[in-house]
């Protein structure tokens, strides 16, 4: 019973520490905080292998495995974005990663039906958000094209 109360006390007081520092392990913080370098690396190669694989009904499992992978990819890069925001925009800068996450998920769930019409259809207005984004924060540079 000691030990219980002993362990619960412990518990607690380390989440009144992690709440009072304000920051936990868990919590989710850049690894690379150039936004340059995060594009030309997680972005960039994802792209690169995306656009081969859209350019055409996809003829086997491959490549629509390729087309789940990288929109996967994609999705989950919305959410990193998030954690990323600007100093300026944020709102403008939350509103383009949402919709980068939504419309590659969007994507992933087409290329797992293997619906090329609507895989079509979420890769380019995902491309749209892309280079919006690029022109507010980018000078309109690095332009997407299907």
């Amino acid at each position: 019973m000691k030990f219980r109360m002993h362990l619960l006390s412990y518990a607690a007081l380390s989440v009144v520490l992690s709440l009072v520092s304000g920051a936990t392990a868990a919590e989710p913080k850049p690894v690379e905080e150039d936004m340059h370098e995060f594009m030309e690396y997680v972005f960039q190669p994802t792209y690169k292998r995306l656009k081969p694989a859209m350019a055409s009904q996809p003829k086997d499992n491959g490549v629509w495995k390729e087309i789940k992978s990288t929109s996967l990819i994609m999705a989950e890069g919305g959410n990193l974005l998030l954690i990323r925001a600007p100093e300026k925009d944020v709102s403008a800068w939350n509103e383009y990663s949402v919709a980068v996450r939504d419309l590659g998920g969007d994507l992933y769930r087409a290329a797992q039906k293997k619906d090329y019409a609507a895989a079509t259809t979420h890769y380019k207005a995902m491309l749209t958000k892309c280079n919006s984004c690029h022109d507010k924060f980018a000078h309109g540079e690095h332009q997407l094209s299907p």
